[in-house]
């Protein structure tokens, strides 16, 4: 899972709608506080929820002597019953209310509001809803008797905004856009009471159409590249206020340094394309289900590589003779087809400017493999220095700046693109990891854009009227029109203006269904003639979890790995990961085994592994797992399980839920490691005995990738798990700098293991674990072993790729062709032999050489795959096959695989 990587605001981004809670930042020019509200009530969060013009819901007792209104006023004070001192105005109006119930249509609309209170707008009242939304909001409730008030709130104003606004808005054209040469610049903002352009140190006043919302203003063409931004005059209620905010566009197209300031761009200007940018050729689009993706951050790729002239920049994938790039050809010889990039658009936690970016004052590489020095220096930059996993949005469709050789303008659009063509010219498609589930502050926090223009809308609220903060940050909503909207014209504009071929969604749990199912939809239309691109072959897929305020389909039908079955988008598949390292993520103790780590086979000396017996039946349920994961997660998928019953996919139980959920190959992404948590190295390293060899801690890296490699559908292996990489056990790396981050290409630079205890903010609970591990040197691997695994891997991919058995197309060309011959009460603990076609796959996770005698196959002819009876790994030459008895035989802590007739 993707839990925070921002570097600051985890207790600033979930802003209260609270009455004085927070003060308003010195940037921001505001009106005086209005006076107190008369009576003895205060409105101190937004309980009530305007979900249409016509009603609203309130989980408020209601009696007969009470009475209940929405009061409004254009600069706050809503519950003041007086004239205005100075002008004789009084404030604001009153839309009443009658208590009422919810439709079947609105129930199924705002499901976690279903069993609240209704109360219907008294249609005499309705037409003011526009003007109300324009200043403060507030529900009061009165007694009846003499007009008392009770208790009042704030209100939340999402659902009405996308019933007054949404079907002409989601047809606008925001952001910057050129006809004839002349820039239209718009924004989206129905609540603001005025809307001006800041650009050649002017103020120009921007027109509202009434029916969208849209603010739009027409230049000339020597606005052509020149800094902008909004002034946005709107009600705040997390300061309770009328504020002026001034503001960067979220529809951005270019940005000066540090995102101070819009730029004037048009992505189609023939000045921005590198050469050859309209002729790009791309590699062959490779289906999702067979799509090989290696995950990569852009800094890591060639911060340490030497023999980059760019290191650390998009430009490093220029460099066709560099260490990195040469092995990005490798695998993409072998089969890799994409490179799935970290977040890329700008982000909120990085100097873009590489002269502000601070660094490491020590000596990093003098204090020994186990000192507490490294962590100390590194976490005493880090909020300054150049590095961020960068899942800290700011605006979502520009390229970050800090990869840029200059952040301040275009260079990082033609950079990108250079990018793209760099990638495509080493054989391998893009993938961009995007982030639209939370933005990296709100409410008046400088670096919030969206909720400056609009507050209240585009983050996600709770009951109180709080920003919900379950994936790290401010969440946003994009079940609200206008977020989903932003997501949908961010996506193509990537697509289209940039030419990635595939998306990778962040916390897509936290997305309904129908938002990416309308990303798919948008993509799908784009064509080579009009768009430059073929939107058919752009890939998507994403994290599927199931947590927070949205769970369990609370507020709509989520994009979880259930719902998103059968629908060509994949999800990550945690299952057969987790039997695979053993534990899981999120274990105190980090040395809990599985079926590549030694559980049974080979114990550690760990208690919560259990006895004996309890290991070898927790090994055997993993191993029914890493089956299902082999099928592609099918639900459907039928075979017979450890304890010898025949079920389905969806009958293996995976911590209560049911492990296979896919209905066809490709709706599941197999993976061992990602950048999240421990790297399969560091994880193996926790859990294998301590005294296992470095040779066979490479074996064993090989094996537990080959489980996700050799299966059916997508695979996901994060870059440098071929090289054996470490992060010198460091379980949440997103802000631990270069030190601990770096990629090493070249094998004499070792592969990143003890290079320090990891940084103590998330890994101090471990390190009475990990101190003796850093400080043995038999736990570093050398040249032998690193470039010996980088081979056999790629080898295992060779056979992936070119093998026509491991790229069935259906759920029924999968129960057809796959089996499990030996599986049932009789099998071997440690060992899966896997029937596919016309092969033979043999995972032996123990340390001893193992048979497998298939009696069926017994006469029938079979033989060391060619790849790997002529490659890389000497070991698996020496497995064999007795044709007689149909047994096979392999070496220790070895993957095999036989073809039939050779």
């Amino acid at each position: 899972m993707s839990v925070v990587r921002g570097t600051l605001r985890r207790g600033t981004v979930a802003l209260a709608l609270m009455l004085g809670a927070v003060a308003v930042p010195a940037a921001t020019p505001a009106q005086a506080a209005p006076p107190p509200a008369p009576g003895p009530v205060t409105p101190t969060a937004a309980e009530a929820q305007w979900i249409d013009r016509s009603t609203v819901v309130w989980k408020t007792a209601t009696g007969g002597d009470t009475t209940e209104e929405l009061r409004y006023a254009p600069d706050g004070g809503a519950l003041g019953e007086t004239a205005d001192a100075d002008t004789g105005a009084r404030a604001g109006g009153t839309l009443r209310l009658a208590p009422t119930r919810l439709t079947e249509a609105q129930r199924a609309k705002f499901p976690h509001l279903k069993d609240y209170p209704a109360f219907a707008v008294d249609p005499r009242d309705r037409d003011l809803a526009a003007t109300a939304l324009r200043g403060q909001v507030l529900a009061v409730q009165r007694r009846a008797s003499d007009g008392e008030p009770l208790r009042a709130t704030g209100v939340q104003i999402p659902g009405v905004l996308d019933d007054l606004y949404a079907g002409a808005a989601r047809r606008a054209e925001l952001g910057p856009v050129f006809r004839n040469g002349r820039p239209t610049l718009s924004v989206w903002a129905p609540t603001a009471q005025r809307v001006s352009l800041e650009l050649d140190g002017r103020t120009i006043p921007m027109r509202r159409a009434a029916d969208s919302g849209v603010w739009s203003v027409t230049g000339q063409r020597d606005w052509r590249g020149k800094p902008y931004r909004y002034q946005v005059r709107v009600y705040a209620p997390t300061v309770q206020r009328v504020v002026t905010n001034k503001v960067t566009d979220p529809y951005s197209t270019a940005l000066t340094a540090d995102s101070a300031r819009s730029l004037v761009v048009d992505l189609n200007d023939p000045k921005l394309a590198p050469k050859g940018w309209s002729r790009l050729r791309k590699p062959k689009a490779v289906p999702l289900r067979d799509a090989q993706i290696q995950e990569l951050h852009i800094r890591d790729f060639s911060i340490a590589d030497r023999t980059s002239s760019h290191p650390g920049g998009y430009l490093a994938f220029t460099d066709r003779a560099s260490d990195g790039t040469r092995h990005l050809r490798k695998l993409a010889a072998s089969g890799t087809s994409y490179v799935h990039l970290l977040p890329a658009f700008d982000i909120g936690t990085i100097p873009e400017r590489r002269a502000d970016q601070a660094e490491p004052d020590c000596d990093l590489a003098a204090s020994p493999a186990d000192s507490e020095r490294q962590q100390e220096c590194v976490a005493a930059t880090a909020a300054k220095d150049g590095y961020n996993w960068g899942y800290d949005p700011l605006h979502y469709t520009v390229p970050e700046g800090s990869y840029a050789t200059d952040p301040d303008g275009t260079a990082r659009t033609v950079e990108f693109r250079r990018m793209v063509q760099g990638l495509n010219g080493t054989g391998l498609r893009t993938v961009m990891d995007v982030v639209y589930n939370h933005t990296v502050a709100s409410g008046q926090d400088e670096k919030s854009v969206l909720d400056r223009i609009v507050p209240g809308y585009y983050q996600r609220l709770l009951a109180d009227g709080s920003v919900a903060t379950s994936t790290c940050c401010a969440n946003t909503a994009p079940e609200n029109a206008m977020m989903g909207k932003l997501v949908v014209d961010s996506v193509v504009t990537w697509a289209r203006q940039y030419k990635v071929d595939g998306f990778r969604f962040d916390l897509m749990g936290h997305h309904p269904k129908a938002n990416i199912l309308a990303v798919r939809k948008a993509l799908d239309a784009l064509t080579p003639e009009r768009d430059g691109v073929d939107g058919k072959k752009i890939v998507l897929y994403g994290e599927g979890w199931d947590f927070g305020e949205v769970a369990g389909d609370a507020r709509f039908e989520q994009a979880t790995q259930r719902n998103m079955a059968g629908t060509g988008v994949a999800t990550f598949s945690d299952r057969a990961r987790d039997a695979v390292r053993g534990g899981g993520p999120f274990d105190e103790d980090p040395r809990l085994q599985g079926f590549a780590s030694g559980l049974y086979t080979d114990p550690n000396d760990a208690p919560g592994n259990g006895s004996p017996a309890d290991q070898r039946a927790r090994l055997l349920h993993d191993q029914d797992l890493i089956k299902v994961g082999l099928s592609g997660n099918l639900a459907s998928y039928t075979f017979t399980d450890s304890r010898g019953r025949t079920v389905k996919g969806s009958e293996v139980d995976y911590n209560g839920s049911p492990a296979g959920y896919a209905a066809a190959p490709g709706d599941a992404l197999a993976y061992a490691d990602a950048h999240d948590n421990e790297s399969l190295y560091d994880a193996l390293a926790f859990k294998l005995p301590q005294r296992t060899s470095p040779g066979d801690r490479a074996r064993m890296q090989v094996l537990a990738m080959a489980t996700a490699t050799l299966s059916q559908g997508p695979t996901l292996s994060q870059a440098g798990s071929d090289l054996l990489r470490s992060k010198s056990l460091d379980r949440n790396s997103y802000d631990s700098g270069d030190w601990f981050n770096a990629l090493h290409w070249d094998c004499r630079a070792g592969n990143g293991f003890g290079r320090g205890l990891p940084p103590a903010a998330d890994n101090k609970p471990k390190w009475k674990y990990a101190t003796p591990l850093l400080a043995d040197p038999a736990l570093r691997p050398g040249c032998r072993e690193i470039s010996g695994a980088s081979a056999a891997y790629r080898d295992l991919l060779r056979i992936r790729t070119t093998e026509p058995a491991f790229s069935q197309t259906t759920a029924a060309g999968v129960q057809s062709a796959l089996s499990f011959p030996l599986s049932g009460k009789d099998e071997t603990a440690g060992v899966i032999t896997m029937r596919l076609g016309r092969l033979v796959v043999v995972f032996n996770a123990t340390p001893e050489r193992q048979t497998q005698t298939v009696t069926a196959l017994a006469g029938t002819r079979y033989a060391l795959h060619r790849v790997q009876s002529g490659g890389a790994d000497e070991v698996v030459r020496t497995a064999s096959y007795d044709t007689d008895s149909g047994t096979f035989s392999v070496p220790a802590r070895t993957v095999a695989v036989f073809t039939r007739g050779s």
